[in-house]
């Protein structure tokens, strides 16, 4: 079973179980639609189930698509550049582009420029956070599933490293999330006063961070 949309085919992945009582569909970022029903239901109530709901399908398509293209290529602090493959062994970019080498580790250039960057930032937070609280350790690694992570026992903070690629506002968005953490480790009404009094747009940045 396949939905056709702007001349692509996008696969259509059935899962019936006997636990699943009603009938959802969603379009992951493996750009397939994928349905989650009862193991009764018949393939033309799921046909009726997708027909009906279609608009919302390729609104689902479409966001995945914006959300793919958002991560890819080369990106870097909120821009995206050309890459230009050339013999030498360093990062260059330009306006539009970046030149570099086919065997360079780019995420190793990428945690390099990190270290800096999401010091400076840390920094430059903590200096101006409104509330006392202790300066963290800062942690920097890949992750797949979160923006940041703070660890209130050992007072230090991690951030992912695809940060990097996004315009500095996400970045101090996650800063000052991780630093409110150091007064209040859940995510109570508590927590939210404090990260909007020292990030005001915090919901519009927020809501921004949940399209990448």
């Amino acid at each position: 079973m396949v939905f056709l949309y702007n001349d692509k085919k996008y696969d259509i992945v059935i899962e019936k179980k006997r636990t699943t009582k009603n009938t959802y569909l969603r379009v992951k970022d493996d750009m397939k639609i994928h349905i989650t029903t009862n193991f009764l239901t018949p393939n033309r109530f799921i046909e009726k189930f997708i027909n009906d709901n279609y608009n919302s399908v390729i609104k689902m398509i479409e966001r995945q698509e914006q959300k793919k293209e958002a991560n890819t290529g080369f990106r870097y602090l909120g821009k995206k550049y050309d890459i230009v493959y050339t013999d030498s062994k360093k990062v260059i970019l330009g306006e539009n582009k970046v030149f570099m080498n086919k065997d360079t580790d780019i995420d190793k250039w990428y945690k390099k420029q990190a270290k800096t960057i999401f010091q400076e930032e840390l920094d430059r937070l903590y200096d101006e956070y409104c509330y006392e609280i202790p300066y963290p350790n800062l942690r920097i690694r890949k992750m797949t599933s979160r923006w940041g992570v703070c660890n209130t026992k050992l007072k230090t903070i991690t951030l992912n490293l695809e940060l990097i690629k996004r315009d500095l506002k996400y970045l101090d968005y996650v800063i000052v999330h991780e630093l409110s953490h150091l007064i209040e480790a859940n995510h109570s009404s508590k927590f939210w006063k404090l990260v909007e009094d020292n990030f005001k747009d915090y919901k519009k940045v927020r809501k921004e961070m949940k399209e990448f």
